[in-house]
């Protein structure tokens, strides 16, 4: 019989201690311990295997005796995974999903598992029934012969299932509710989420499986569970969106595989989540008239350029102190473009509210909207209104200069592609680019200042 003990684990990063402590030694937060009560088994706790399995016997290798293979990716059919994946599911990988409740991870997971027409895929689920899945799979208007479900939380049961089924894709939604009787704890908690994921991620690196992980996450928007889950995993991907919008991304934060600054971008329908191939189309709202404060900047997401609207709200400050209030902008950032405005252009901003709105939803990390951020409060803040037709791409330094931004061709090429007619980059871009090619007319400028000169005269 199993002889159970008590231990305290970090609830934060994981870390174990044999007592209560008030700070973790490991990542540093304070009261984060909380007891478990874990089991010692003999044996292999990860071995995913119903009978123990047989240990295998390795030796250590030069880089000259690994036979390497092709890169042989598994297509899903859905691009914008693709995409964020690297070009499509790598065979034996462990792929985690996070993003708040009611965002669309299981409607995501359960499109791509039908979607694997020739693959044959098991889809496990511990927080619905067969047929609440049943149901949401026929509002999505698919039917998979390949695909089959289990409504199971042991992972004992579950990988007894998997040696009788043999998938080539392996779903779990969500790791949260699995649980394994390896230990006693309950499940959720940092040992049995530790437990599972590792007892999943050795049955995809001996079988060659891929395998899905759906994820929840705290209130402060990290994943669940203990830090080591995201190093244990071969992929991480965020969802992101606000749940009263009908756009979504989905954002790699780790990748060995592929990029990490990719994302893809879906709309929510009644009938599941539809790709959206052009993003720029939906970042750019549609709004009759001239608007002052409304200004389009040229960003790049991983290898995708997007043209995406930013809006200003500029007034005098009523109660003292000013607001400083960026939707999906960096705050300190902001900041200090304010400052830049003041001190190198002359417009009186310690007086003024500003509220700034990166429109769609998105959040921008790109310096090279910088320009277009400026143009947009300069906008707001004299009722001079900008061309719907003009677009910005450049960095603002502190001296008030322009700076050259990366992959200016493929900007000034989608601005091109949307019906642009002007662009405004720095002076500094110029080299090796050839403009001639190009319908657009590209403006290119060393200062701030001089950029307000050409704009507003």
């Amino acid at each position: 019989m199993a002889k159970g003990k008590s231990t305290f684990f970090c609830q934060s990063c994981g870390y174990e201690s044999a007592k209560w402590l008030g700070k973790c030694p490991s990542c540093g937060s304070w009261n984060t311990f909380a007891e478990e009560i874990v089991a010692k088994v003999e044996g292999d706790k990860t071995d995913w295997r119903q009978d123990g399995g047989k240990a295998r016997k390795s030796r250590p290798k030069t880089l000259q005796e690994v036979e390497t293979t092709e890169d042989i990716r598994i297509a899903t059919g859905d691009e914008e995974l693709d995409r964020v994946l690297g070009g499509g599911i790598v065979p034996g990988s462990l792929v985690l999903i996070g993003g708040e409740p009611g965002i669309g991870k299981s409607t995501l997971m359960l499109q791509v598992g039908l979607h694997l027409q020739s693959q044959r895929v098991l889809y496990v689920s511990g927080e619905e029934s067969e047929q609440q899945i049943k149901m949401r799979a026929q509002r999505i208007g698919r039917d998979g012969s390949q695909f089959y479900i289990l409504t199971e939380t042991n992972t004992k049961s579950i990988f007894a299932a998997v040696e009788t089924l043999d998938p080539d894709v392996l779903i779990i939604d969500s790791i949260q509710t699995l649980y394994s009787a390896q230990l006693d704890s309950a499940a959720g908690s940092i040992g049995q989420v530790r437990q599972c994921a590792a007892e999943l991620m050795k049955f995809g690196k001996e079988t060659n499986t891929p395998v899905f992980l759906i994820g929840h996450i705290t209130k402060d928007g990290m994943l669940a569970g203990p830090k080591v889950l995201e190093h244990m995993v071969d992929t991480v991907l965020q969802f992101e969106g606000d749940r009263h919008l009908a756009y979504r991304i989905l954002r790699t934060t780790k990748n060995r595989f592929g990029s990490t600054s990719e994302i893809g971008i879906y709309e929510m329908l009644g009938t599941g989540l539809r790709e959206v191939s052009n993003p720029s189309e939906i970042l750019i709202s549609q709004k009759e008239g001239k608007l002052s404060g409304a200004t389009i900047g040229a960003t790049i997401e991983g290898n995708r350029p997007l043209l995406i609207e930013i809006q200003s709200l500029v007034s005098p400050a009523s109660y003292g102190t000013p607001q400083r209030t960026p939707t999906g902008f960096d705050q300190k950032r902001l900041n200090m473009l304010l400052a830049v405005l003041e001190k190198r252009c002359g417009f009186r901003m310690g007086t003024q509210d500003v509220f700034l709105n990166m429109a769609g939803g998105i959040k921008v990390e790109d310096p090279a909207i910088d320009l277009a951020v400026c143009i947009s409060i300069v906008s707001s803040m004299e009722e001079i209104p900008v061309s719907d037709k003009v677009c910005f791409a450049a960095e603002v330094g502190l001296g008030g200069e322009l700076r050259a931004v990366n992959k200016i061709e493929q900007r000034i090429s989608e601005a091109e592609k949307l019906g642009f007619e002007e662009i405004y980059i720095s002076k500094f871009n110029q080299k090796g680019l050839d403009v001639k090619r190009s319908k657009l007319v590209v403006k290119p400028f060393a200062r701030l200042a001089d950029v307000f000169s050409d704009l507003f005269g």
